[in-house]
Formats: structure tokens, sequence, C-alpha cells
């Protein structure tokens, strides 16, 4: 398999399952953390390897080492692996994904932001989700008629804060996340609840329906839910762990324990809650979102150009979902028609929100 983004925690991860199952990496690819890479190429001996800074190759022990977003692509034409695992964070993932899929690759793909934005014109009939909530759903489904598709969220960081804290949160604050510890992106997004849109469009895209909907379980045991046509409704339980769908999305079928079972007396009650436009004002987006959802790109590209002023602490919590709001409404009569188009929106949106910090 060619693996991006192996350093990240769904990378590690998706090494450990390698590692399980004794299959060969043809490729790795990396961003900054260049000394945990070193350790993966010396354990994994892959034959391509690019990292994101040009400037840095020399400091990567290996013969055949490309850099930036070119060296990816490069690396995945000149690469033979069948299968390809894109966790790469942001943007960046949807021209490997689309490099992956036209090359005819199977695509293991744990990066959101390449449905969000371009679902539309995807073949996603090679793309496996390296996701728990998709996972469950699939999981669940077996083909069978279904009303509505349901997934989870935790609630993030902020989720027991007064609207009006969340409102004035910096940035440290949002990555307290109760449940897990993951990439800085993810755990903002989880509290501004625009990961769960974000998956919510993965969704309506990977099981061609819009009739999904989330609701917050704060243990994060129950991931995804089924309500059939016969009006039986399935969950599936396990822990917090991406191993499992690693494990299907690389080796499927798995027929060996990848988790330990979920301890049904230990886990005490669970509850389901609704998710409130007064403490995650995002969430109003949902429904007109899934009515029209080639307008995840502006999603997406607000929400990483709003987030880099929120990082950079220019301004808190609330005011980066003005700014995403904001951003919304000025383009939302503007669905994208083309791949070019989607690109071209995607660098409207960024600049109007950078101008509007001004």
């Amino acid at each position: 398999m060619i693996l991006l983004g192996s350093t990240g925690s769904i990378g590690v991860n998706t090494l450990e399952i390698a590692r399980r199952f004794q299959i060969p990496v043809e490729g790795l690819v990396a961003g900054n953390n260049l000394e945990l890479l070193q350790e993966q190429i010396d354990e994994f001996q892959p034959e391509l390897v690019a990292i994101a800074d040009p400037a840095r190759i020399g400091e990567i022990r290996h013969p055949r080492v490309y850099a930036g977003a070119e060296g990816i692509l490069r690396l995945l034409e000149e690469s033979a692996s069948p299968r390809v695992v894109n966790a790469l964070v942001g943007y960046t993932g949807l021209a490997p994904t689309l490099k992956a899929l036209e090359l005819g690759r199977t695509l293991a793909l744990a990066n959101k932001e390449s449905l969000v934005v371009a679902g539309a014109f995807l073949d996603r009939t090679k793309i496996f989700p390296i996701d728990s909530e998709h996972f469950g759903l699939w999981y669940l489904l077996n083909d069978r008629p279904f009303r509505r598709l349901v997934i989870t969220a935790s609630g993030g960081a902020l989720r027991d804060h007064s609207p009006e804290a969340i409102r004035g949160a910096a940035y440290a604050e949002a990555l307290r996340h109760p449940n897990w510890s993951m990439g800085d992106k993810i755990t903002i997004d989880s509290a501004s609840m625009v990961n769960k849109l974000f998956e919510l469009l993965e969704a309506r895209w990977l099981f061609d329906s819009a009739a999904v909907d989330a609701v917050i379980e704060r243990r994060s045991v129950v991931h995804a839910l089924v309500e059939f046509a016969d009006g039986s409704t399935t969950a599936h339980l396990a822990g917090v762990d991406m191993k499992l769908p690693i494990a299907y999305a690389l080796e499927y079928p798995v027929t060996e324990p990848i988790l330990e079972p979920v301890d049904l007396l230990g886990i005490g009650s669970i509850a389901f809650e609704e998710i409130d436009t007064e403490r995650y004002p995002l969430w109003q987006l949902k429904t007109e979102l899934l009515a029209h959802p080639r307008l995840g790109v502006v999603l997406n590209a607000a929400n990483e150009a709003a987030m880099e002023g929120f990082r950079k602490e220019r301004y808190d919590f609330g005011t980066m979902a003005d700014r995403i709001l904001d951003a919304w409404r000025h383009f939302r009569d503007k669905e994208p028609e083309s791949l070019g188009e989607v690109m071209k929106m995607d660098k409207e949106v960024r600049e109007y929100v950078f101008a509007n910090e001004k």
C-alpha cells in the first residue's frame, strides 16, 4: 500500500495494521515530523518517500525522497500498489485523492475534505471510508433498505461550557477534548461541530442519501445507527480506536479480533442529545448543506481560513464561527459545476475570509 500522512494518528494506526497483517508498504508520505518518519522508513523499508518541505530532503536517509504537493503526485504515479490510504489533513488531500482515483487505485479515505469539497466529482465506488461513523453505517447496512442514517458526535471540548463561554473560548481551550487525542484541526472542528457537518456530507455522498442526521453521544461508544425501512433501529458500538475501520479498509474480510469488545456493564448509561444551534451556531447550516451538497467547498474553505486566524489568536472561537457563516451567506448561490469550479471557488472563499479580517 501507499500511505499518505504516515506520522499522524491515522497513519500510525494504519502502520500498526500493516505490521499485524504483514502488508507491504511501498510508499510513505509525511509532513514535518521527520524523526518519526525516519523510524517508519527504517522499519517498513518503502521504495518511495515524500515530505512537505523540499528544503528538508537532506534530513531523510532514503534514496528516493520527493517533496511538496507535486512530490506526492509523482510518488503516486511511480508506485504500483493497488491501495492508497489518504490520511492527509485538509484541502491538501484533494489532489492526491484525484490522482489515486485517476490511476485506478482503491482509496482508503480518511481525508474528509476530499468528499466534502468534491464528492459530486469523485468515483465513490473506489472509496472505502476510514472513519468510525461511516464504517459503522457500512457495517450495519448490508444493502438493506433504510429510512435514516444517524451518526454521533461527542460534543467536543466546549460541550459543557455556556454559550457565552463558548463564544469567548481561546484556541487552547478548544483543544481539550474529553474523549480522545487527535490532531489540532479535527479537535477544533469537533468543538465547532464542523467535523460533524463534514461527516454528514460524507455520508450523503457515500450512501447516496440526504436522509442523514447526527446526535450527541458523550461517551463515544455508539458511532452510528441505522433506522431501517421496517421500523427497526440498530446501533454500532465499539471503542474509540480507529484500527477497526482501518483493518477493514486494508484486510477485508477481517476474521480476528482487532479491538476488545465493549464492556456493556462497565460503560454505564448511554444517552443521546440534540445538537442545538445556540451552543453550535454552525449547525444551522445542516439542512441547506444537505440540500446543496456541492457547497461543501464553501464550508471547508471558510473553515480552514477562519481557523487560521483563530489558531493565531487574532480572534476568539465565536468570531471564527461568525466568519464561516458570513462566507457561507456570501457564496451560497454559487454551486460549482466542475472540479475546476471547485478549485476556483476554494480560492475565492479563502480570499474573502482573509480580506474581511483586515
